[in-house]
């Protein structure tokens, strides 16, 4: 099956108080096109730093990510942001829904930008199918937690993603909440063969991918099949 995502060589280093810190150290691994994979690792390993790399959200210091076959590095903000609508959904763990729009206005968002037509009933739909259709007239502030993720996954569903990275997906989530997120993630896989790429801390959620890739000091030092990776943990 062929490769949506490959990383090569991939480092990231930030300058902080006249220091060099390198937070990702020559990374690398391919992700086929409709699998699924967890990124795990102790808080400070680089998993957030390394899925925003890969979404194309920031530019790394060396190596090269290809998306789609779409080389991010050599390309500018704007570039990176309309491959980002034309092929990447993205999940952040802190939800970053506008707080100025209303649950619906912000589901539409991408799909304006993306051109779409009859955007409105589009965005019904999401709404409805994340189980939200009578909370489209809300401001974020008036949502839960959990109504707020579940948002931002239909934000991120509008686009019809062929790959869809999700930060601690479940994280601020209560159990029957993360339930919910978790099936929601797994049947957009199924159903639509988006390729998911979540970073978790809950090796639950991280045993029902097909694959886990663990780091630690900014380094992968294990990339295997989910049961044998959660198994070894274990």
């Amino acid at each position: 099956m062929a490769s949506i995502l490959k990383v090569s060589n991939l480092s990231k280093t930030y300058q902080s108080a006249g220091r060099s810190l390198t937070v990702l150290d020559d990374i690398n691994f391919d992700i086929e096109e409709g699998s699924t994979a967890a990124i795990v690792g102790p808080s400070g390993s680089g998993k957030t730093t390394l899925l925003g790399l890969c979404a194309g959200l920031d530019r790394a210091s060396a190596g090269e990510v290809a998306l789609n076959s779409i080389v991010l590095n050599t390309l500018s903000e704007d570039q990176r942001a309309t491959v980002r609508n034309r092929y990447v959904g993205f999940i952040f763990q802190n939800f970053q829904l506008l707080p100025t729009l209303t649950a619906l206005e912000n589901v539409m968002v991408p799909l304006e930008l993306h051109g779409e037509k009859n955007v409105k009933q589009r965005s019904l739909e999401l709404l409805d199918k994340v189980g939200l259709a009578d909370r489209g007239h809300h401001y974020p502030t008036q949502l839960s937690g959990g109504e707020q993720q579940r948002i931002s996954l239909a934000r991120a569903f509008s686009n019809s993603p062929r790959i869809l990275f999700a930060d601690e997906p479940t994280g601020n989530l209560d159990a029957e909440t993360g339930a919910k997120v978790e099936k929601l993630l797994f049947e957009l896989n199924r159903d639509a063969g988006t390729t998911l790429v979540l970073v978790t801390h809950d090796l639950e959620l991280a045993a029902k991918t097909q694959r886990v890739i663990r780091l630690k000091g900014g380094k992968i030092i294990s990339d295997e099949a989910a049961s044998k990776s959660i198994h070894t943990q274990l």
